[in-house]
């Protein structure tokens, strides 16, 4: 007893020093890792934020985190998304671009940090380009204007070396669609990014992105209706991205806020219904477009128990017999190049 009882003191007065070193450990094993790197070549999509405005702890704001081969997308830029960036495996110095869906304010409330850790972190020399529908330019230069002291002060802090004056912010890269609704935003090699116009009255213009890489390809719908567009566009794709809003768990909310005399609640409740495609819409669009796997994200509203993710679905995997699933921040789906593997698994 007397030996257990003084390696329990030993352990006690070791704990500090355990903890950094194992901090150390972390820190080292994060800084080297490569998170593209030890993915195979093919398409990758994980989400960084699969939530809504309504607060969520197991869901950040929309964002949506695309590796082609070794190019790092994000899609959407909500709060959080930077730590959702991170709990996926990567860093915000790793992105090559971002595509906003709309200028709602929960699709880019995490624009700005997420631009900034790309900077100071990535030590990155040119900004990161923004595309988006018309209004991303006063998005992106208001952040500019946000951030300019900051900017100033990092400059003067760490040197020009370290975080060159020419990477800060963003450039914006509107997009002007064709007579079709459709407009390619990136062709490169293997990879190409196409935008089409969804239904998100009266939000206009609403985006939602077609990516392909190699053989591999995934549509997000972005927030809309249901849309003919997204099922022309995800027509036999390996994955669609949709968002999902159920509406008798919104009533559920809509009754209490009745109860508590919380009116102007209701009538929030009562407006959002109609321009969100629900669980069972979503499901008819992949049923009809024959895609091979159905992620929802946009969740409405929040789910504090995954016992409620059943009922969030209601009727969907009556409607389609396909794999589905209720998103949340950390899941990751694998779809490497020559293959028609779809892998999905939670980080």
């Amino acid at each position: 007893m007397a030996a257990v009882a003084v390696a329990a003191a030993v352990a006690w007065l070791l704990r500090g020093p355990i903890a950094v070193a194992l901090v150390e450990r972390t820190a080292l094993a994060r800084l080297s890792a490569d998170a593209v790197g030890a993915l195979p070549d093919g398409l990758h999509v994980g989400l960084c934020g699969a939530g809504s405005p309504f607060p969520d702890p197991l869901r950040g704001g929309p964002c949506t985190m695309v590796l082609a081969g070794r190019r790092l997308l994000v899609v959407d830029a909500g709060n959080g998304a930077l730590r959702g960036l991170t709990q996926l495996g990567f860093e915000a110095g790793r992105v090559d671009a971002v595509l906003l869906t709309h200028l709602h304010s929960d699709h880019l409330d995490g624009l700005g940090e997420l631009m900034l850790q790309r900077w100071v972190g990535g030590g990155r020399a040119t900004p990161v380009p923004v595309h988006g529908p018309t209004g991303v330019e006063a998005v992106v230069d208001g952040l500019a204007q946000v951030y300019a002291a900051d900017r100033g002060y990092r400059v003067a802090h760490h040197g020009a070396a370290i975080v060159p004056p020419g990477g800060a912010g963003g450039t914006p890269r509107p997009i002007v669609l064709g007579p079709d609704g459709r407009a390619v935003v990136i062709a490169d090699g293997d990879l190409e990014v196409v935008a089409f116009a969804v239904d998100h009255e009266p939000v206009h213009p609403a985006l939602g992105y077609r990516i392909r890489y190699r053989d591999r390809t995934v549509v997000l719908s972005g927030d809309t209706r249901q849309s003919e567009a997204v099922r022309r566009e995800a027509e036999g794709v390996d994955l669609l991205v949709h968002d999902a809003l159920s509406r008798p768990l919104l009533a559920v909310l809509a009754r209490a806020a009745a109860t508590a005399g919380r009116e102007n609640l209701v009538r929030l409740f009562a407006d959002i219904v109609d321009y969100h495609a629900t669980p069972e819409q979503a499901a008819e669009t992949a049923r009809d477009a024959r895609v091979g796997y159905l992620l929802l994200n946009h969740i409405v509203p929040p789910l504090p128990l995954t016992a409620l993710e059943g009922t969030f679905l209601g009727d969907a995997p009556r409607i389609w017999s396909g794999p589905i699933r209720v998103g949340r921040d950390g899941d990751l789906v694998s779809m490497p190049a020559g293959t028609r593997d779809i892998a999905v698994s939670r980080r």
